[in-house]
């Protein structure tokens, strides 16, 4: 008797527990968490292509156009309000660079300090419609790292100086004047908002890579969306095999040029030679 009066006591609880466990968090009136929809496609979209997305280098290469054209894709009328606008970049591949600072001492000019800026692009080139400032607000710009100052990744390593905007400003001034990092207000064509062009010049000394082209269209500060391409710039020809020697054989390389200014020397004195002669 009182083993059938356990067993039964058993069942009950095992019952119980199991009718606890169907029971959805929140009691028995709780309903099932159901996903929310996804969000909704932008209203514009870009619809866009590129002239090129190939540049050779070579023993003669002086620069380059690209021609980076599209146009807006909608499945309503254009929206009131603000116009649209439309950013575009053209990123090389980044690296490591160190900017030092220089300082008069006893008569001479001598490093000092230095930042290490863990990733600087090689290239950068940013093209608007309109004022940078006035088309894109501040957090727009540091979530999609537009302007020129936000190119900058990272620091590498703990930070000496007090600040390190001077440095990063310094790098972008050096880079401007050799033409690698450029800024080119309203040079983006936009007609009837529908319809855009830009031409950026990719300049003589590249760093070969694939290089990443971005296409923003903002409305009121804000980035509706993006477009993404690549660029191929790779060395050719005997720019190639010169690059590729001196990277592989730099025995090799270093000999070679060695024997290559010999030779030049040795011709020059005895061109020079036979010009002295009466």
């Amino acid at each position: 008797m009182r083993g059938r009066i356990a067993a039964l006591m058993l069942l009950v609880l095992s019952c119980t527990a199991s009718a606890q466990s169907t029971v959805p968090p929140g009691g028995a009136d709780a309903l099932p968490i159901e996903a929310g929809p996804p969000d909704a496609p932008p209203a514009e979209t870009v619809v866009a292509g590129l002239s090129s997305d190939s540049v050779a280098i070579t023993a003669s290469f002086d620069g380059s156009d690209i021609l980076i054209y599209g146009a807006i894709k909608r499945e309503s009328p254009i929206p009131e309000g603000p116009p649209l606008q439309v950013i575009v970049t053209v990123e090389a591949p980044s690296s490591g660079v160190t900017v030092w600072r220089k300082e008069r001492k006893a008569g001479i000019w001598v490093n000092s300090q230095s930042v290490r800026i863990g990733a600087a692009p090689g290239f950068y080139a940013v093209a608007t419609s309109a004022a940078l400032d006035d088309i894109l607000l501040p957090e727009a710009d540091n979530r999609y790292r537009i302007s020129l100052p936000l190119a900058m990744r990272a620091f590498a390593g703990q930070v000496a100086v007090e600040s390190a905007v001077p440095f990063t400003e310094a790098l972008i001034r050096i880079r401007e004047d050799e033409g690698l990092y450029r800024l080119d207000e309203g040079s983006v064509s936009l007609i009837d908002q529908t319809l855009f062009r830009a031409d950026v010049s990719l300049p003589a000394n590249l760093v070969e890579g694939a290089y990443k082209t971005r296409i923003f269209l903002l409305r009121d500060g804000h980035v509706i969306d993006v477009f993404v391409a690549p660029i191929n710039v790779r060395k050719v020809g005997l720019e190639r095999w010169l690059y590729r020697l001196a990277f592989d054989q730099p025995f090799l390389y270093g000999l070679m040029s060695l024997l290559v200014a010999v030779a030049a020397g040795w011709g020059a004195s005895a061109a020079f030679q036979k010009l002295r002669r009466p």
